[in-house]
């Protein structure tokens, strides 16, 4: 393993993709979470060596719509080696015990308890290798009655109460990506990136363990607070705020849409004077504070969405901007292809290059610099070699 990650750091040049060169991370992992996190561990500079099933981590056919390769898997995988292994076949348990031996981060997101039973639990692993960060990722936890509940990302979010504040008041629906699945993958990179820190000063690894369900409990920190607290449990509003208003999408004269959000007193009496070009509706009963324009959102909406209804959806932007008022356009995938802000990034796949949406951090002046999508097991052969067990 290295001594600490500050082993390399004069030699990066503040080049973000060799940030964490001369780290070894070995994953076992499939789907989305697990690869997030290593993913991101990859483009940062990291040696990350996934270790696929012999048949391939299922993501890579998820769909066939990338060129031939998955959207997800293209989308998580880049910069890593794949190497496929048989870990029921002892001499592969073997070659992967001999990897772990010289690598500074393990992520799995196997079944709960599989890596355990294959004597890759984080237990045995830290007791080895005292050194070692390992990174477990489940649905539940260790720990709880559902530990062993195998879990998905939809399923998590009907279970962390997502489902319920999302979609619109005629029923829930299911968030648009795999957020769970994500925000468990930023967790975990978050805290591996803590726990190599904490290693460069006291020498010793760290087990970390995140849930998907925990995650998301995490992200429902506000409407939690506000039902426990507060008396107030968020309904389903569709394009609209739980707890502002007017902040929400409104029909504009050319049928497109525009949203806007209004955060404090000041922007809506903006909002009613310089947009509206009607002053005194922002004191009118019922519409003088925020808790009454949300008692009366309707009223409220309607008064708005007729103002909004006399004008194209840019020429109602260049009033709002005019006021100083936030807005947004209502985006489609082609809008989102070619929007201004949009940076993009290629990426090599076995089929030809793919465009990808760049990570958001960026250091400007820099194009990021990421990897190639491997194929499976397309660094088998020398990983074997390289990590070849030496004889009894």
């Amino acid at each position: 393993m290295s001594d600490t990650i500050s082993d390399t750091m004069g030699q990066a040049q503040n080049d973000p993709a060799r940030d964490l060169e001369g780290l070894l991370v070995i994953t076992l992992e499939h789907a989305v979470a697990a690869p997030y996190a290593s993913g991101r561990l990859a483009d940062a500079g990291a040696r990350v060596i996934k270790v696929e099933r012999p048949e391939g981590d299922f993501a890579r056919e998820y769909d066939h719509l990338v060129k031939g390769g998955s959207a997800y898997f293209v989308w998580l995988n880049r910069g890593k080696e794949s190497i496929a292994l048989n870990l029921k076949d002892p001499a592969d348990q073997k070659l992967l015990t001999a990897m772990l031996a010289e690598a500074d981060v393990f992520i799995q997101n196997l079944a709960p308890g599989a890596a355990e039973r294959l004597g890759f639990g984080s237990t045995e692993l830290r007791a080895r290798h005292p050194r070692l960060i390992t990174c477990a990722i489940s649905g539940y936890g260790s720990d709880g009655p559902y530990r062993d509940q195998k879990a998905y990302d939809l399923l998590i979010q009907a279970e962390s109460g997502l489902c319920a504040i999302n979609g619109t008041p005629e029923g829930p629906a299911r968030v648009g990506v795999s957020v769970c699945d994500i925000a468990a993958g930023m967790f975990a990179f978050q805290a591996i990136l803590k726990a190599l820190i904490a290693r460069g000063r006291t020498g010793e690894g760290r087990a970390i363990e995140v849930s998907l369900f925990g995650a998301m409990a995490d992200w429902m920190n506000v409407p939690y607070l506000q039902h426990r607290y507060g008396g107030i449990t968020p309904q389903r509003h569709g394009l609209k705020h739980p707890t502002i208003a007017p902040y929400g999408a409104f029909a504009c004269a050319d049928g497109k849409v525009v949203l806007i959000s209004i955060q404090n007193e000041r922007e809506w009496q903006q909002l009613c004077a310089e947009v509206f070009g009607q002053a005194d509706l922002a004191r009118r009963a019922g519409f003088d504070s925020n808790d009454a324009r949300v008692a009366n959102r309707a009223a409220v909406d309607r008064a708005c969405g007729r103002f909004f209804a006399r004008h194209s959806r840019e020429e109602n932007i260049e009033r709002l901007a005019a006021a100083k008022i936030a807005y947004g356009r209502l985006s489609d995938l082609d809008d989102l292809t070619n929007h201004p802000q949009a940076h993009f990034a290629t990426l090599e796949t076995e089929h030809g290059p793919v465009d990808v949406l760049a990570p958001a951090d960026r250091i400007p002046g820099q194009e990021p610099n990421l990897g190639p999508i491997p194929r499976l097991d397309e660094h088998g052969p020398q990983l074997r070699q390289e990590f070849a067990a030496e004889p009894d």
